[in-house]
């Protein structure tokens, strides 16, 4: 039987955090960013949490059980 494989996209957008959680960031940060307000900018900053209905398929992408 094969390896499975980390989706390699996956690996790079999301990360565990000590309880088991998946972190991720936040869309709308990277560019155009003249015409966003500064609080808006300030608040895209901070992780987030990956929402619990999506919560099994990135843990699919991931490889993890």
């Amino acid at each position: 039987m094969p390896k499975v494989k980390t989706n390699s996209s996956a690996k790079k957008r999301f990360a565990l955090t000590g309880t088991g959680k998946i972190k991720r960031q936040h869309a709308y940060h990277s560019h155009i960013l003249t015409k966003k307000g500064k609080k808006q900018k300030r608040n895209l900053v901070h992780t987030g949490t990956v929402h619990s209905s999506n919560v099994k398929s990135v843990r699919e992408l991931l490889c993890l059980r």
